[in-house]
This record gives structure tokens, C-alpha cells and sequence, in this order.
């Protein structure tokens, strides 16, 4: 190998090495919209919403060092950064905004109003989070799983070439495999009809290579999903028929088909699952507020947040007190029935939430690698329609769109402040300069809201949220939820029951409730299709080990997901032209 080829490939010796360039930030623009749609959509589809910093730093390693020949290892940080950063609105805004398209409410909120308090509540989370870098990375070093992760594959680059290969390799044959599948109407592969089983046994499985992806990825953690869609169909549907109690229709006809179980009994005690999980997992995280105001304390007197490697306070006390007025305006202007005191009060209780519930969970994923983001944002909600109820009550559908409005910000900053602290550990692990880095999740947080609503709109008019193509079971958990506050007609019996169960489940193990609920609450044919990724994870860690499914099996499942989100969000748009 010549000197010149040497100077191409290998580490980079002289000056300083590239971090914050406009390179690092167009490809993370680039990968954060890639995400943010494949990972939107799947959220949309199966309710899980995966995190997109692992991905982003694969992807990195492919453009920045295979085609543009970058060799700085914290510059593709950034990259990954800014992307992740564009990302962080995709499970804030899935878990949030599609309650409003279920309920009925599309065509009564402001899309610009909700995408700029999204924006806002972006800015605010990170702001918030900022000051406590140093005490909960360089003082109390939490573990951040996710993000020591990220670092391990930044510092292979040889692996993330590989790995990017990989990906997009799978990213093609599970987009042309969509493609087929949506040409010839192929949904479903009916491997029990010729076998003579009752028919709520479902032996039907979804044609999914995102599903499939999605699970091993998820790897053990999605076996409990699993159980719950078994022990419906496989458990509870033949004690049903063992002992008469099937439901019956208005016409007095019994229904055991899979689709009206589900829709009568399983789906809505999935839904209560959902919501008493949640709950129950903000009380697992009440230890944990006692440790974040420990650190906010340190932080104070170390001053930790005015060292020189840091954003000047002064920048951040002004970004907080910008998108903290921008949310009150934001919610004076969500709906007409919205008064000034009512907006004020709102808007100071979403940045209120965003700075403590950004706190908890930021020190929940740093200890176990698990966020109760969705129960934060139940809770959000609630308190906001409260708020709607006092001084002369405003009409429910006001109130619901500003709930969910000013929730739905305050859900994308509780997402930008866990993400801004995983990547942050990331950095500290290669060597990047906080500051940078920071504004690399600046630079990232506008766009996120951007892409997000746009593909929420897209599905919604192409197929509808809530429906059967895309169920979104957090958003329908939140539209639940609120149908019960506003005194809707809701089968209370059935959510008390699910949300018993799921918050007893979640006592046993955090996110227990969760994941069983979504078990009970999606389609049975989408659970075994699951089940299929599941079992490749196992097999493949106990005959190649888990490094090959670190380092080979992971990137394959993630360009699944990609392949199949982006042919599936090109043919929603294909639908809405063609119609």
C-alpha cells in the first residue's frame, strides 16, 4: 500500500479532528428522515418504537467513511447524533397525536400550531437536560447501555462498514418483498385451513419482514408480547368454548371468530393493559426523582453546567424561556374554546413536566435501558385535560385537541432529553466535544416534528389510523383514556380489568404490563409472525453467538425494517395520489 493510500484510509494524525462540519450534519438530516419515517411506521404498525442511535452510527459509517472516505470517528458521532436527534419525534409524536386522528378530531386541530409546540417542546427537553450532563455521565457514571453500544461500533470502523453493507443489502430485499406483496394483495399466509382447528385458533401470519426484523432485534424482551397473544388465542378463546361463554351480538348470534374476539374482549383489556402498565411504571420510577434532584443539587455545586466544554448557561436559560413561551402560545392557540389564563396554565405545566419527567426518565434509561415514556405522557395528558376543566369547562372536542396538543410537545421533549443523554455518553466514551454535540441535537430537534406529522397525515389519509393496516396501539391507548376522562363510551369493565392485570404484571418486572397488553391488543397473525424473529434471535444466539447477532444479525433485522417502512410509506402516497 502506497503513503497516499495509507493517508486515505488510515487515522487521522495532524490538526484537529473533524466533529461539527456541515458533512456530519446534511447526513445526519439525511439518516434522522430515514428513521424517523421506518421507525414512525413501525411504531404505527406493532406499537414498539426502537431506538434509532445504533442505526444512524451504522448508516454513518457507510456514507461518511465507505463513500465520502471521512475518517473522524466524532464527526460520525455527530452525525448519529443529529440524526437520532431528528428521530427523537417519532415515538414522542406516535405516542401522542394519532389519539387525535382515532377520536374523530383530524379535522378540528392546527397540524402548523401542534408541529411547532412540538418543536418547541424539543428545544425544551434538551435545554432542561443539558446542566446535569456532567453530574449523571462524568460523576455518577451511569451505565446508558444504549449508548456504550453505539460507542463499540463508532470505534470499529472496519465492523460499521460491514454492518451498513449489511443493512442495506436487507433494506432491498425486504423492500422488493413488499413490494410483491402489496402487487399481488398478498397480506396474510393461511397455514391452518387445511387443518380441521376451530377457528379462533387463528393460524394465520402476517407477510412482514419489518415484524420479523423488529423482533430480533428486540430479541428476549419481546417473548412476553408473544405469551399474551398465545394465552388469547390459544388459552383463553378454547376456555371460552369449553365453557359457553363466548360473546353474543345484539341478534343474540355467538362470535367466536378471531377478528370479534379481539375486537370485543381482547383488544380493550389490551388497552387497559397498556394504561395500567404505564402507570404502574412512573411508580417504579419515583426512586428515581429522589436521585435526580441529588444530582441537579451536585450539578448546582460543582457547577457543572458552566464548564467551558459545556453551551453557555445564558444560551440555555434563554432557549428554555423562548419554547416555554412559545408553548403557552401554542396552547392559547390549539383550539378556539382555549382562554388565556387556560393556555398559560398549560403551558406552564408542560414545561414544568418536561423538566422533571425529562429528568426521571433520563436517569431511568441511563440505570436499566428502559423509559416509561408512554406512561409520562398518559399522566401528561390527564393533568392538561384537568387543567381544560377549570374556569368554565370548554367543549370536549377543545379540550381534547388541546390536551393532546400541548401533550404531544411535551411528549417529543421527554423523548429529545433521554436521547440527548444517551448520545451524550456515546461522546464521552469517543472522546467528542460536549458542546458540539449538543448543538448537533439542536440542529437535529426542528426537523424531527417536520417529517413526523407529514407521515402521520400521509397514513392517516391513505389508510387510517386505528384501523387494522395501522392499529397504533399507544395512540389508541391514550384516545381511551381520554374517552374515559371525558365520559365517553368506553367498556369500563374490560380497561379496569386490563389495567389490573397489566399493573400486576409490571409490579413482577418493569414493562411486563406493556408488553403483554400489546400482545393482547394487535392482531394474533401479527404475534406469530413475531414469534418467527424471536425464535431466528435465539436460535442464531445459541448456535453463532451472541457477537454474530450483535455484529451481523442486527444490522440485517434493521434494513428490514427500513426496506419495508419506506416502500410502505411510498405506496401510502401512491394510494393518496391515485385517489
Amino acid at each position: 500500500m502506497s503513503d497516499q493510500q495509507v493517508a486515505a484510509t488510515g487515522p487521522i494524525t495532524r490538526g484537529a479532528y473533524p466533529e461539527l462540519t456541515p458533512h456530519a450534519v446534511i447526513v445526519g438530516y439525511f439518516l434522522g428522515v430515514i428513521l424517523a419515517v421506518s421507525i414512525g411506521y413501525a411504531a404505527l404498525k406493532l406499537g414498539f418504537s426502537i431506538e434509532g442511535s445504533e442505526l444512524a452510527a451504522i448508516l454513518g459509517f457507510g456514507i461518511l467513511r465507505g463513500i465520502l472516505r471521512r475518517r473522524s470517528i466524532i464527526e460520525n458521532n455527530v452525525a448519529q447524533t443529529v440524526a437520532s436527534a431528528v428521530n427523537g419525534a417519532s415515538s414522542g409524536m406516535m405516542f401522542s397525536v394519532p389519539a387525535i386522528f382515532i377520536l374523530g378530531y383530524a379535522t378540528e386541530f392546527n397540524p402548523y400550531v401542534l408541529t411547532f409546540g412540538a418543536i418547541a417542546g424539543a428545544f425544551l427537553g434538551i435545554a432542561f437536560i443539558i446542566p446535569l450532563r456532567k453530574q449523571m455521565i462524568d460523576y455518577e457514571r451511569l451505565t446508558y447501555p444504549g449508548g456504550v453500544a453505539v460507542a463499540s461500533i463508532l470505534k470499529s470502523p472496519g465492523a460499521g462498514i460491514n454492518k451498513a453493507m449489511l443493512l442495506l443489502g436487507a433494506m432491498v430485499v425486504s423492500g422488493l418483498f413488499h413490494v410483491v406483496t402489496i402487487w399481488q394483495d398478498w397480506h396474510d399466509l393461511h397455514l391452518f385451513e387445511m387443518l380441521a382447528l376451530p377457528e379462533y385458533l387463528n393460524g394465520t401470519w402476517y407477510l412482514s419482514l419489518m415484524t420479523i426484523g423488529v423482533a430480533f432485534i428486540a430479541g428476549r424482551g419481546g417473548v412476553a408480547f408473544i405469551i399474551g397473544g398465545f394465552v388469547c388465542y390459544w388459552v383463553i378463546a378454547p376456555l371460552l368454548d369449553v365453557t359457553g361463554k363466548f360473546p353474543v351480538n345484539e341478534a343474540g348470534q355467538v362470535l367466536s371468530d378471531p377478528d370479534s374476539l379481539r375486537l370485543m374482549l381482547f383488544r380493550p383489556t389490551g388497552i387497559g393493559m397498556l394504561i395500567g402498565g404505564a402507570i404502574v411504571g412512573v411508580i417504579f420510577a419515583l426512586p428515581l426523582i429522589k436521585s435526580a434532584v441529588k444530582s441537579m443539587q451536585s450539578s448546582a455545586k460543582s457547577e457543572a453546567a458552566i464548564s467551558k466544554d459545556e453551551l453557555p448557561i445564558k444560551l440555555l436559560y434563554f432557549a428554555v424561556a423562548a419554547a416555554a413561551v412559545l408553548l403557552c402560545v401554542m396552547a392559547v392557540t390549539s383550539a378556539q374554546e382555549v382562554s388565556l389564563l387556560h393556555g398559560l396554565m398549560m403551558g406552564v405545566l408542560g414545561t414544568l413536566w418536561i423538566w422533571m419527567a425529562g429528568i426521571i426518565l433520563s436517569e431511568a434509561i441511563g440505570r436499566t435501558n428502559w423509559s416509561p415514556l408512554s406512561g409520562m405522557t398518559l399522566i401528561a395528558v390527564t393533568l392538561l385535560i384537568m387543567i381544560t376543566q377549570l374556569f368554565g369547562g370548554m367543549s370536549t372536542g377543545s379540550a381534547i385537541v388541546a390536551a393532546i396538543t400541548v401533550g404531544a410537545a411535551t411528549c417529543v421533549a421527554m423523548s429529545q432529553a433521554t436521547d440527548l443523554m444517551l448520545d451524550m455518553k456515546t461522546g464521552y466514551l469517543v472522546g467528542a466535544t460536549p458542546r458540539k454535540q449538543q448543538l448537533g441535537q439542536f440542529f437535529g430537534a426542528w426537523l424531527g416534528p417536520i417529517v413526523v406529522i407529514i407521515l402521520i397525515f400521509v397514513l392517516h389519509e391513505a389508510f387510517g389510523l386505528g384501523s387494522d393496516e395501522f392499529p397504533a396501539p399507544q395512540g389508541q391507548a391514550l384516545a381511551s383514556m381520554v374517552q374515559g376522562i371525558t365520559g365517553g363510551d368506553v367498556p369500563t369493565e374490560k380497561y379496569i380489568a386490563g389495567a389490573l392485570l397489566g399493573g400486576l404484571l409490571s409490579l413482577l418486572q418493569a414493562g411486563l404490563g406493556i408488553t403483554v397488553g400489546l400482545g393482547f391488543y394487535l392482531p394474533f397473525n401479527i404475534v406469530l409472525t413475531y414469534a418467527i424473529g424471536t425464535l431466528l434471535r435465539e436460535i442464531v444466539d445459541r448456535t453463532k453467538g451472541k457477537s454474530w447477532s450483535e455484529s451481523k444479525g442486527i444490522p440485517i433485522a434493521a434494513g428490514l425494517i427500513v426496506g419495508e417502512a419506506l416502500v410502505g410509506v411510498g405506496n401510502a402516497v401512491y394510494v393518496i395520489a391515485t385517489n
